[in-house]
């Protein structure tokens, strides 16, 4: 078993609820409605700053270019066709940019600022392991079903499926199997708490979502 492996099972109830979780589920059946989206969508934009922040600060942490030339291709595709779909599904949804973060938000935010400003690849590669493995997780098995939905349910999943995709998450839990050996005890435990966090607050954003964020008109 893997570095990244023991570290999804050490949060497996967590992990689970968040990527067989009722909000995905209804996504990818086409039956999730248009306000929940348009919420979900809102409050999720808001990680976009934060995130690009953290993955520019892995790339530039990286041990070596070969490290981080995949993440500074993941950075472009997060500034570019993520963002890009993040504007039109706001458009065809008839909602603006949310001004305000929810709770649940704000902790996500928090923990990525935070890993950002350790200044240490792992805690970094710690945060955005669970960031894209889940999303993949809970994705792929849907990735069949996207044409067949509204592009602002479809192309969620086929942005977060697929060879592609599946070659980012490799690679950063590559990165974080390929670290681990380096660690000490305490700096193992560092890596293990802010992974278990990240895949709790994880759970709980979908949690929320499926509750219903408000919509800002």
């Amino acid at each position: 078993m893997s570095t990244t492996e023991t570290l999804r099972a050490l949060a497996a109830d967590d992990w689970r609820a968040a990527t067989t979780h009722a909000f995905t589920n209804a996504l990818a059946d086409g039956t999730l409605g248009r306000d929940t989206m348009a919420g979900y969508l809102q409050q999720d934009y808001l990680f976009v700053e934060g995130f690009v922040r953290l993955l520019a600060s892995a790339v530039a942490h990286a041990p070596r270019l070969a490290d981080a030339v995949p993440g500074a291709q993941f950075l472009g595709l997060i500034c570019g066709p993520e963002n890009t779909y993040f504007l039109r599904a706001l458009e065809a949804l008839g909602v603006p940019q949310a001004d305000a973060a929810a709770p649940e938000t704000r902790a996500f935010q928090a923990l990525m600022d935070d890993a950002r400003r350790s200044g240490r690849y792992e805690i970094m590669l710690s945060v955005l392991v669970v960031a894209e493995w889940i999303y993949l997780d809970w994705a792929a098995p849907f990735e069949d079903k996207a044409d067949d939905l509204p592009f602002w349910l479809g192309e969620w999943i086929t942005l977060h499926s697929g060879d592609g995709f599946e070659g980012v998450v490799a690679y950063l839990r590559e990165q974080l199997d390929a670290v681990w050996l380096d660690f000490d005890d305490t700096a193992r435990a560092d890596v293990e708490a802010t992974f278990t966090k990240a895949v709790a607050l994880e759970r709980a954003f979908f949690d929320a979502a499926w509750a219903g964020f408000p919509v800002a008109r």
